[in-house]
């Protein structure tokens, strides 16, 4: 319980809540002026429909973020012992990550199919929550959309009330908002239109994705399986998990799996993805250069002492790796002012320590003459 309440009391869901509240509360205040039910049936339809739509929205967000993502038990491995030569090994968890899971460092935990990381739910989205969370994207993308409408129509009649008082027909709603009524009403239209348009970009990935039964990790690992073959001149890598749309749309909406066995397509193994995630590290550290610290770094995300790289921060929620001189890094990314990498903590396991974005300007490669080591 204790975990659920932390999960609950954060930033993010709290937000949400409050979002969903003021949209509502604004909405029906709207239209108890402007089209009250009692007027017309259509009219009590359209209340209806509203109200409904917000109580989907509420109950599948905190579907999503009560039940969670789904984690690969604690040490897990394998039924047969040699299939662990085909997947990864997380430290954290002790265990082997079963085949389209990942670790994710802010829940702390390896996650069954991870989507990504919410933090408007405060938990990643993963196998067990998958379905609600496109469930809430959607009702809350046609509750706002229909919201959008009502509050524009009307605050265009409060605006317009002393001049259909004058000039109307005595038929017009008379829509009569105070200061505080009229500037909540403006703030629920602006994060409704907002809800609308970021929320439904989201919505369309997330569509998009499943129509492929691809999270927005595998995307991004099926980018590097294209473009690693097309270098090579290698046979074309097919996605294990696509058995075509109805099936993937059925496979996330309906089926229910244990989130370690996926259903795969004709001719695909279950661990044809895990492979391409090992070969894939595997050249990224053979492309990766070596570098060692020669100033400290004390971690923060805007170093004030470098002003280059504090001006062109990555935009990312990565860690920043803390450097103290004679550090040795092994990097795998790079920006212009910044390097992404791994601490290294010994021979015997090189790959193993810290990772982090640090400053360009505080290292050096091991490879320039201009690089002295003490």
């Amino acid at each position: 319980m204790g975990f659920l309440l932390r999960r609950v009391f954060h930033w993010g869901p709290l937000a949400v809540l409050g979002i969903i509240k003021l949209i509502t509360w604004a909405t029906i205040n709207i239209i108890s002026m402007w089209w009250p039910p009692p007027v017309a049936h259509c009219a009590s339809v359209n209340t209806a429909v509203f109200l409904g739509l917000a109580m989907l929205t509420l109950y599948y967000f905190l579907q999503s973020l009560l039940e969670g993502p789904g984690f690969v038990p604690l040490r897990w491995r394998p039924e047969n012992e040699e299939d662990t030569q085909y997947l990864q090994y997380c430290l954290i968890c002790e265990g082997y990550k079963a085949p389209r899971s990942h670790h994710c460092r802010k829940c702390g935990r390896c996650v069954m199919k991870m989507d990504h990381h919410c933090p408007w739910i405060n938990c990643c989205v993963g196998h067990a929550n998958h379905r609600y969370f496109n469930l809430f994207l959607l009702f809350a993308v046609c509750g706002c959309l229909q919201a959008s409408i009502i509050l524009t129509i009307g605050l265009y009649h409060a605006i317009n009330r002393v001049w259909y008082l004058r000039h109307g027909t005595g038929r017009e709603p008379l829509v009569v908002l105070s200061l505080g009524e009229l500037l909540a009403t403006l703030l629920a239209v602006g994060m409704a239109v907002g809800v609308v348009l970021a929320v439904g970009a989201l919505l369309y990935f997330q569509i998009r994705g499943i129509l492929r039964n691809r999270t927005t990790i595998e995307d991004w690992i099926m980018e590097k399986a294209v473009s690693r073959r097309a270098e090579s001149g290698g046979a074309a890598f097919v996605f294990p998990y696509d058995r075509g749309a109805l099936a993937n749309l059925w496979h996330v909406f309906a089926a229910r799996g244990d989130g370690i066995h996926w259903p795969l397509a004709e001719g695909c193994g279950p661990y044809d993805l895990t492979r391409e995630q090992i070969a894939q590290k595997a050249e990224k550290r053979v492309r990766a250069r070596l570098y060692a610290a020669v100033a400290a770094y004390s971690g923060r995300c805007f170093p004030l002492g470098r002003p280059r790289a504090a001006c062109a921060a990555p935009c990312t929620d990565e860690p920043r790796l803390p450097l103290q001189p004679g550090d040795r890094i092994r990097a795998t990314r790079q920006r212009r002012y910044w390097l992404f990498g791994e601490k290294l903590v010994g021979e015997s396991s090189p790959f193993r320590g810290p990772r982090g974005w640090f400053p360009r300007d505080a290292v050096l490669p091991v490879d320039k003459p201009e690089y002295k080591a003490d």
